[in-house]
């Protein structure tokens, strides 16, 4: 787990206000996703300090600009990130720290909590479901045991497809281990994550993909079919 001081010293700019938000939420998620080493703990906080802005931002600004607009169908994006339906783009924009993009991902994760994501989308930025999404992620893609060897820049890949801001993940995870390695504290399993009967018989899958999140996404789209128009 991490306590209040050692957030605010990974994560600087995360406001006090904030920080005693999102603190249970971060520390409940960690227990229940098996994120309880000081290495586990300093590879997600550092990842997710650089995803959401240091906590500031849980969710997409939309514009729409013209990459966002590529959410849309029935572009090769919007197919990728499941979203068939007009207006889906904006319904289902990146949210929580990992930030999820995507029906497909709404769905996915949704499920496997047991909460309705694609009928009420604006759940995945609330701090309880925002971490839980995160949690899972990370734990469904195996970062866990990439963690435990420190395979940091194997962890950036599998988190979005590639080595996007590599250089300030890793200042967070170099402050992280040694913030944490002062004095971790085991994570406490006494408060686990709440999640209904029906979601815990769920096997949590291992995708052989990344993350399909909007930001990698269209820089991918935009690789393969050149400048957005």
């Amino acid at each position: 787990m991490i306590t209040d001081t050692q957030l605010r010293q990974v994560m600087p700019h995360v406001g006090a206000d904030k920080a005693l938000l999102y603190l249970p939420h971060l520390n409940a998620t960690m227990a229940a996703d098996g994120i309880d080493t000081m290495l586990r703990t300093a590879g997600f906080i550092a990842q997710l300090a650089h995803e959401s802005g240091e906590f500031r931002f849980m969710e997409e600004i939309w514009g729409p600009t013209d990459a966002q607009r590529r959410y849309e169908p029935p572009s090769d994006l919007a197919k990728r990130l499941g979203n068939t339906q007009p207006g889906d783009g904006k319904r289902f924009k990146g949210r929580g720290p990992i930030q999820i993009t995507g029906r497909f991902n709404y769905k996915k994760y949704g499920d496997l909590l047991g909460v309705d994501l694609v009928d009420n989308p604006v759940l995945a930025a609330q701090p309880e479901w925002a971490f839980a999404t995160a949690g899972l992620f990370w734990k469904s893609n195996g970062l866990n045991e990439l963690a435990d060897r420190e395979e940091f820049v194997a962890i950036t890949k599998r988190i979005n497809g590639g080595t996007n801001g590599l250089a300030d993940r890793q200042k967070y995870y170099e402050l992280a281990k040694k913030v944490l390695g002062e004095n971790f504290i085991a994570a406490d399993f006494s408060t686990p994550r709440a999640v209904p009967e029906a979601a815990k018989a769920r096997a949590v899958p291992h995708p052989d993909e990344p993350l399909q999140r909007g930001f990698e996404a269209i820089h991918e789209d935009i690789a393969e079919h050149g400048k957005p128009h």
